[in-house]
């Protein structure tokens, strides 16, 4: 493991039934560090950041975060440890109103703590501010996504997975939280995980990047260099 890794990943093996999905991932995060995971639909990309996160088995390998071994604890005990998954559609309680939805994301902080991170939500998004008293369920779908990822930050997380977070969204949405997510990796201080379908707003931000294909690691550099790589060009954004 890297002197400064956050997250650890060696020989992850995981699937569904018979089905194979993920064989032999090794990945690397340093605290404080954005690393993204792109490729095609299908590669294992969620079923990556599930595993992680404890929500599936893994089947192989190990995973390891700030030097201690977590791919046999439980989904509770891997987000007292400050790992928080953020997934896929905006998902929040469409019941409550957005400050209830951030309130129950900090449910482990002390009040005073809660308190700061709202502040801290509504500083990175303030259109949540305006909201705050609106039902969840009758926002715009990038007004959910906003409170999806706001209640993940609620906990104050020291790894970041978010899975998808453009999906479905409109483009000046879509560049309205890849901006906001630029923000949360140059003011907070947490080592971040981006699974993203669109690679080039991905790459765009994270320092490093991963190619995952097929269930295995394809491609892995510098995302500036993966840009501008002919071979990664042709065969994954199609130019």
């Amino acid at each position: 493991m890297g002197r400064n890794a956050s997250l650890t990943i060696k020989g992850l093996e995981a699937g569904y039934g018979e089905v194979p999905v993920l064989m032999g991932i090794d990945i690397e995060i340093d605290e404080n560090e954005m690393v993204a995971i792109v490729g095609p639909n299908g590669a294992g990309k969620s079923t990556l950041l599930r595993c992680i996160s404890g929500l599936i088995e893994r089947r192989g390998g190990e995973i390891w975060f700030l030097n201690r071994k977590i791919d046999q604890l439980s989904c509770d005990d891997i987000v007292k440890l400050g790992i928080i998954h953020c997934p896929e559609g905006g998902k929040v309680f469409p019941e409550m109103n957005v400050e209830d939805n951030l309130l129950i994301g900090g449910y482990l902080q002390r009040k005073i703590e809660r308190k700061k991170q709202v502040d801290l939500v509504y500083h990175l998004f303030p259109r949540l501010r305006e909201r705050r008293n609106q039902l969840a369920g009758t926002l715009s779908g990038g007004e959910r996504q906003m409170v999806s990822l706001g209640l993940s930050l609620m906990s104050k997380p020291r790894l970041f997975m978010m899975d998808e977070p453009s999906l479905g969204l409109a483009p000046i949405l879509k560049k309205a939280i890849f901006e906001t997510i630029g923000r949360i990796k140059r003011e907070q201080r947490m080592a971040i995980l981006l699974v993203e379908q669109d690679a080039f707003l991905a790459l765009e931000l994270a320092e490093r990047s991963y190619v995952l294909d097929n269930g295995r690691i394809a491609m892995e550099a510098n995302s500036k260099a993966l840009l501008k790589d002919v071979e990664f060009k042709r065969i994954y954004l199609g130019i």
